[in-house]
Formats: C-alpha cells, structure tokens, sequence
C-alpha cells in the first residue's frame, strides 16, 4: 500500500511539472537557460517598426536565473539569439554570485514590432566553460560612440569609447537604475573632449541619459553649445537658437532624457515619448570639447549613450522601456533542458516556481512533505485498521447476542482478529475463568466479583482506545502545525526577495514575481498538508469514536448478561 501510493505521489508531481515537449538547446554542456522575451504587443511596449542592433539590459537574479548552477565569477554566461544556434555579444556591467544579481548588456539582432516572439536565450551551467564576453565596443551598435555605464570600481566610468575618461568629482551609488550611478552635488562630472565624441554643424547626433533629480534645477548635459537641462519640472535643451522644453521629471524617480538631431530638426523625449520637436536653423554649432554631466545638479546620473546618428522615436521608446526599473518591454523566466516547452520554450509554471525556490523554502517544504507522507500513511493505516475492526465487530456482536448456553464457549465457534469487542470479550472470560464460573458446582458471582470483572473488562477497553488512537495525534500536528510552516517559509521567502531587490535597485517585477510566487508555493505546501489531513482526522475520529461508543456498549452488555446467568440470585 505506501509503495502504491509513493508511485502514485511521483508520476502525478512528474504529470505536472513535466511539459509537452522539449525545445531545441543549443549546447549540452550548459545545463541551465533564462529565456528573455521583448514584447513589442500592447501587453508589452508596442512598437511600429523594426530595430536592428538594439543593446537592452539583461537583469539576471534568482528569480529568473540559477546562479548556484553557474560559475561564481559568471564565466559559463552565454546569451544565444531566438534561432537557438547563434551566439550573441554581450558584456557584462555587474555580476554578484553572493546576493545572486546580474546585470549584461546583450545585442539584440533585431526586434521585430507586434510581436512577443523577440527571444534571447541565457545559458550557463557549465563548470568547464571560460569567459567569452565581448567588448563594450562590439556589444553597442557602430553610430553608438560612447556608453556610460558607472560600474568601474575605481569610480571610472565604463566608455563605448575607451579614450572618454570621468575627470571627476562624482561618488557613486552601487544601486543605481542599472548597476551604478554617478551621483552628483552641484559640481559637475565632467569628461576630456574626444575626437570621437562630437558633431559637426547640421550632423546628427543623439544623447540619451537617465537622472534621478533631487531639486528641479540643473543642468543634465553640456557639450560645446549643446545643453540640456532640468527647468523646474521640465527637460529642455538648446543648441544654438533652437529650443526644446517639455515632459515632467519627477524628483526622486528616474527619468529617461533623449534629444535627437538631425535632418534639420531636433526631437526632444522624456520617458520614451516625444515632448518637443524644433527645426535645427542653418549655420548651428557644432558639438564638440569637452563633456559636463550634472552641473548645478543634486541627485543622480546613469546610463548616458551618445550616437552619430539619429535614433528613431521606436529605438527611444524600445530603449527607455528596457532599462526602466519595471522592464516592461522585458520578461524573463527560467528553464532547464528537460522543461523548456516546444512551442516559444516555455517552461511549465511548476517548473518555474520551484527554480525559484530559495533554500529555506526549500527546507520548509521539504520538512512538510516529510508530515505530508507520514499523515498519508497515518490515514491509509488507520483507515484499514478502523474498517476491519468495524467488519468484525458487527460479525462478533451478532454471534455474541445468539449465544444462550454457549456464552463462554464463543472462542470455539470462530476466530475475529480484528474485532475490538471480540478482545474484550476475550479479557472478561478470563476473568470469569478464574472464578471458575460455569464449571460444576461453581459458587454464584457477588457483587463484589461482577465489579472486578467489569474493572478488567473497564481497563481493556482503556487500552483498545489507545490503541485506535495511536498515531492520531501526528494528524493533529499536520493539521496545525502545517499552514505555519508554510506561512515561515512564505515569509522568509518574502524577506529574502525584497533584500534582494533592495540590495540591486531594482524594482522590475519580473524580478519581484518568480521569487514571490515562489515563497507562496510553501503556503500552498502547508495547505495542501494540512486540508487532506483534516478531512482524514474528521473521517477517522468519526468512525473511532462509534467503534469506543460500540465497546462501552458491548462491556455493560456483556457484564449485564454474566450478572443476570452466573450472579448471585
């Protein structure tokens, strides 16, 4: 019976964490995978046209990634395109193995619009594998000439362009928007000018930048006569006599800054929707010197890209959704080889849930699954143990209420092994039989010899109550003790993926929900325990307390009977 019921237990978990069919893997060495999807629908960021060469941000954590699988200094990272067989350039800003948190910026070949079938792939698990990451020259499109990320530990920030160096001053916050930020306090983070870095009169040019202002007041760019500053609660930018102003910057929170030139017009946006739009006039400086960041500014700088050309309203939109903390435009989930669906590889949602499973959560569950097979064998136990007690009582107590002459003698018409009232009846002979009731020339029963055989008969059925109850008790404990496990782990669970995102800066709820529903799924651990449980003590504690309600009955019956036949008259 409990092997039954264990290979029942296994092929339903297998039922349902195992999907249809599995998806094409690109390498059999690595043994773990994040699909990343970008949603181009209206469920995502919707987009009109196609953009090629587009560099979006990968947030890895462990709701998404299995960071114990992989190699602790991330040298088993790879990022393979939607086709599953081409590898991708991609490098890596942050990667923390300890408070399981990673940050990569991945080319994407293309993004096509309306569609959620935008798909990279994120392997690792592969202890024998050595870092191939690209440069931050090869990951940026060609027009990209300059990627400020912040993340160098000597308070450098990371360049497209190798010979942009910060001069300085700055600090900088290892919880920006995307890794590190620059913080600045009024004074500016300024940078040498470079050959490479700049725009001669009517080119295009395009410099994107994300601030976490803490007044409304500073200046966010200025290169040459090119300047773009926070108004009151407004972006604007000037070059030359062209003026751009519009879209509201909220103090405390991230915003995304874009100005656009070229083609005789320039195209301000903030928060990936156009604000503003002028005509660039005849004869506009050209944009070049040095680079200031942040002067007269309190608060935060992250992510500044300047390009060679003029990025489209898509790309702007595409972007500003990508490296938002709440990552619409991106979704990720983990898989591994024997889970990844055929169809778009998705994997099975029990499957997703219990890679997220954070060790303490998997410690409570694996504690409840440990009452949940011992209540199941509790149940099945005691469930047969109550049903052939039953079956023979009713047998014995039949035969027992025919016997006339033949009520001492019941032993030697049939065998009931199971049956409770059948050992009683045993316990009271036995007492009877050394007061050699019903042999001849026997003396009559006292009172006295009646009461000492109901106090055997009494102290029996003590014992035949516990042993009915024997075991019940660990159902009580499943009952109770189950949902608060579950609730622990829950809660544990919770804590730990808050600490995470606090310790990462990043609000993405792709990043919040797997580790969330995760910590959830010991509750349901907890629930499913202790439901089955109580529904199996009810049934149980019914049907005993009819079988000690049938033995007390049986006890007065039968020491009636021996009272009124072998009692003193």
């Amino acid at each position: 019976m409990r092997q039954a019921l264990t290979a029942f237990s296994l092929a339903a978990l297998g039922l349902a964490l195992i999907p249809s069919s599995a998806h094409a893997w690109w390498n059999g060495d690595w043994k773990h995978r994040t699909k990343v999807t970008l949603n181009t629908t209206a469920a995502g960021v919707e987009s009109k046209s196609a953009e090629s060469g587009l560099t979006v941000p990968v947030r890895l954590h462990s709701g998404n990634f299995d960071f114990l699988s992989a190699n602790p200094d991330g040298s088993d990272l790879r990022f393979v395109s939607a086709d599953d067989k081409t590898p991708l350039k991609f490098v890596v800003e942050r990667y923390d193995a300890t408070n399981e948190l990673a940050l990569v910026w991945v080319q994407v070949p293309s993004v096509a619009p309306g569609t959620d079938k935008n798909t990279v792939y994120a392997y690792a698990g592969n202890d024998q594998a050595k870092a191939e990451a690209s440069s931050a020259a090869e990951v940026f499109d060609s027009v990209t000439v300059a990627a400020l990320h912040f993340g160098d530990k000597d308070g450098v920030a990371v360049s497209h362009n190798a010979s942009l160096k910060a001069a300085g001053p700055a600090a900088w916050n290892p919880n920006g928007l995307l890794g590190a930020s620059a913080k600045v306090n009024g004074e500016a983070l300024s940078f040498a000018a470079s050959d490479k870095v700049k725009a001669a009169s009517g080119s295009p040019y395009t410099v994107s930048l994300w601030v976490k202002p803490a007044a409304q007041q500073g200046e966010l760019w200025r290169q040459g006569g090119l300047q773009i500053k926070l108004d009151g609660a407004k972006a604007s930018a000037t070059l030359g006599a062209a003026q751009w102003a519009g879209g509201e910057l909220a103090v405390g929170a991230w915003s995304h800054v874009v100005l656009a030139l070229g083609a005789g017009k320039g195209t301000l946006y903030v928060n990936g929707s156009q604000v503003a739009e002028a005509d660039l006039p005849a004869g506009a400086p050209a944009i070049e010197g040095p680079i200031a960041l942040g002067n007269g500014l309190n608060g935060e700088i992250d992510e500044v890209q300047v390009a060679t050309a003029v990025r489209s309203a898509d790309w702007v939109k595409l972007t500003a959704a990508a490296q938002r903390g709440d990552a619409k435009l991106v979704a990720s989930v983990a898989e591994s080889e024997d889970s990844a669906a055929d169809e778009g590889g998705e994997a099975g949602y029990m499957g997703i849930l219990i890679k997220s499973l954070t060790p303490d959560a998997k410690a409570v569950i694996a504690i409840l699954a440990v009452m949940f097979a011992v209540a199941v064998w509790v149940m099945v136990t005691k469930a047969i143990l109550v049903g052939k007690a039953d079956k023979d009582n009713n047998l014995f107590l039949r035969r027992f209420r025919d016997a006339n002459d033949d009520l001492l003698q019941l032993e030697k018409t049939g065998v009931y092994a199971n049956s409770s009232l059948f050992r009683l009846y045993q316990a009271g002979v036995r007492e009877l039989v050394k007061r050699n009731v019903g042999e001849s020339g026997a003396a009559p029963l006292g009172g006295a010899s009646i009461d000492a055989v109901k106090a055997s008969i009494d102290a029996d059925l003590v014992r035949e109550n516990h042993n009915l109850n024997k075991g019940i008790v660990l159902l009580t404990i499943a009952i109770s003790g189950g949902p608060f496990l579950g609730l622990l782990g829950t809660v544990v669970g919770v804590m730990i993926t808050f600490a995470a995102i606090a310790a990462a800066g990043d609000v993405n709820v792709n990043a919040i929900a797997p580790g969330i529903a995760a910590a959830l799924l010991a509750t349901v651990a907890g629930l499913g325990v202790a439901i089955p449980a109580l529904f199996g003590y009810n049934y149980l504690a019914s049907r005993i307390k009819n079988i000690s309600s049938d033995m007390q009955i049986f006890v007065d019956e039968f020491v009636t009977r021996v009272a009124e036949r072998y009692g003193a008259r």
